[in-house]
């Protein structure tokens, strides 16, 4: 397995990073939300239940 920061081999201590620099860096991504799960917007909820003819209050 390599690290998914640098690409090198992983190190037992910190897996599945090389160190803990790489470790950090991870950390500090997520505390920034760079990484982000893509969801649809409300509206385009809104949009493609009216399409269908559902009525998205009663979910």
């Amino acid at each position: 397995m390599t690290c998914p920061i640098c690409a090198k081999p992983t190190d037992p201590k910190y897996r599945p990073f090389c160190s803990r620099r790489c470790a950090d860096i991870d950390l500090g991504r997520w505390l920034t939300e760079s990484y982000a799960i893509p969801v649809p917007d409300a509206d385009e909820e809104t949009a493609s239940a009216d399409r269908r003819g559902d009525d998205p209050s009663e979910q």
